[in-house]
């Protein structure tokens, strides 16, 4: 196998938007190209990846095949990316190590151990969502980063044609309210008001390895998971987040 991309810094980014989640995991390198799926350890979160095989400067395989890693050495060796580099992923003949070589000034390779993980295939969650918002991912962060400041968990709720990030404790409350005319706002689909509460880490997480100016699809139903989406360069990364049951 030998898979070239030709943008190293933006593969660190798939592997960090993966890692903040999971720690051990399969991608599957087949016809279609390089994808993951996979859930965190707690199980109430759950990643899909896809980086199309046309994304890549020479994607060479035999039969498909799953390259077990741990995701956070596998980002800590992601982080050495110098920003004009490209990536080669490299599996030797006996499918015991993954070559990692970096190109640019100099080539530069690291073999980390390939792991069999034995990861059965995951469904996708099925759920007919209420609510569809489009925003920039920084008025997510900024939201996250207010929210942190009140509590734990976040609600997130459409309401009155607007898209509303609120947290309450002892400390006090926040409330961040994102109208359609907003200039962060992309658009707001709302079939019924929708409200859920979610872990603020998690959520937080989620949305790290998006730039500010990503555009960031949530898609909520009431007590019900959420599910987050958005590219980076020609890759997908989908994330399913179990909500925290409000007591009355």
């Amino acid at each position: 196998m030998n898979l070239v991309y030709g943008n190293a810094s933006v593969f660190k980014k798939f592997v960090e938007g993966i890692s903040v989640l999971v720690d051990e995991a399969e991608f599957v390198v087949d016809a279609n190209g390089l994808s993951l799926k996979a859930t965190d350890a707690s199980q109430i979160s759950l990643v899909d990846f896809v980086l199309p095989k046309k994304a890549f400067k020479v994607f060479d395989f035999g039969e498909p095949i799953k390259l077990g890693v741990d995701l956070n050495y596998f980002s800590q060796v992601m982080s050495r990316a110098k920003a004009n580099d490209s990536l080669a992923l490299a599996i030797g003949n006996d499918n015991s190590k993954l070559s990692v070589i970096f190109v640019g000034g100099s080539k530069r390779t690291f073999s980390i151990p390939l792991l069999n993980l034995g990861g059965a295939d995951l469904p996708m969650p099925r759920i007919d969502f209420d609510s569809e918002v489009k925003i920039m991912a920084g008025a997510l962060q900024d939201s996250f980063k207010d929210a942190a400041l009140i509590s734990t968990h976040v609600v997130l709720s459409v309401e009155n044609d607007s898209f509303v990030v609120k947290a309450n404790s002892s400390k006090g409350n926040v409330e961040n309210v994102y109208a359609q005319k907003d200039e962060q706002m992309v658009s707001l689909k709302a079939g019924e008001e929708t409200r859920a509460m979610f872990p603020l880490d998690y959520l937080s997480n989620i949305v790290k390895a998006a730039s500010s100016d990503t555009e960031v699809l949530v898609k909520l139903k009431s007590n019900a998971p959420v599910e987050i989406s958005y590219s980076v360069g020609e890759g997908k990364l989908t994330y399913f987040l179990a909500p925290r049951i409000e007591s009355d």
